[in-house]
């Protein structure tokens, strides 16, 4: 199975704009995935699929995507409304007034997570949530699990962007998982970079947004003492690929600009194709 994450589309960042630049992105990426080679069997958008989680947005976003040839599953970030996402997206299930779902699949399943917290840019994970969270883990120890959120739980080093791992909401999400070797990875946005990180006998595996993207600086950051640095950076618009097998989650980060090609497969190259091939045990 072949699963594609886009994530922090902040549509609607430049209202009113037919030729919106985090819309040419996001269609961009969207081109990618249909008319690439690595057709999705479905794309999870792992929130801020808006900026300012208006109506005509979430309009806007749910025209994107229907030029998909597969399912398209979506979750709440810091910067969308429920309530809004819900007029135009009316087919995804709400639990207890949260956008929390399981997506059944043949022998796994995803399970995807609302860390959405009002007037709070970081996350958040109640009680309620996370209750439902080990009631779906309760009912399914076995089959092979992702779970899909858009905060990560974990410090990743980018001082005005990090989790700490004493925040409440962390603690609850940790204690619901606790225990369940299933989970084979959580899937996460809100970074905007491309990351991963072992954790809690899992891995988290970060994707980088369509829309503008964080500048990688880890030195510690004062409030009080604006230094000039780069915080937001204009790079190609980007995506994952997790390549879901029986062995496990494979991830690969990509970006959807023009890629310039150095090497092809033609007669040249097919001697060293058919020897790395052939050194490759056969299975019997």
């Amino acid at each position: 199975m072949l699963i594609a994450q886009v994530t922090d589309i902040h549509l609607g960042f430049d209202p009113d704009n037919p030729a919106e630049f985090n819309r040419k992105r996001l269609d961009q990426v969207l081109r990618a995935l249909n008319d690439g080679p690595n057709r999705p069997d479905l794309l999870l958008a792992t929130g801020d699929l808006t900026d300012r989680g208006d109506a005509d947005s979430y309009r806007r976003l749910a025209n994107a995507f229907s030029q998909c040839d597969f399912p398209v599953w979506p979750c709440m970030g810091n910067h969308d409304d429920r309530a809004q996402f819900a007029q135009y997206f009316p087919h995804i299930p709400q639990e207890d007034s949260f956008v929390q779902y399981v997506i059944p699949l043949e022998d796994r399943r995803i399970i995807m997570l609302d860390t959405l917290e009002p007037d709070r840019h970081g996350g958040a994970f109640c009680e309620r949530r996370a209750a439902w969270l080990s009631a779906r883990l309760d009912e399914d120890s076995t089959t092979p699990t992702l779970i899909v959120m858009h905060h990560p739980p974990v410090e990743v080093g980018i001082d005005w962007m990090n989790t700490h791992p004493e925040e409440a909401w962390v603690q609850r999400f940790t204690a619901a998982i606790a225990g369940r070797p299933n989970i084979q990875a959580i899937l996460c946005g809100h970074i905007h970079r491309a990351i991963t990180a072992p954790w809690q006998g899992t891995t988290i595996a970060i994707c980088s947004s369509t829309a503008p993207q964080l500048a990688l600086d880890m030195r510690p950051m004062d409030p009080e003492a604006p230094d000039n640095r780069p915080m937001i950076v204009a790079d190609p618009p980007a995506y994952a690929l997790h390549r879901w097998t029986d062995h496990g989650l494979i991830t690969h980060f990509a970006t959807a600009d023009d890629h310039v090609m150095l090497a092809k497969f033609d007669a040249g190259m097919q001697p060293l194709v058919r020897m790395l091939i052939d050194e490759r045990p056969v299975s019997e």
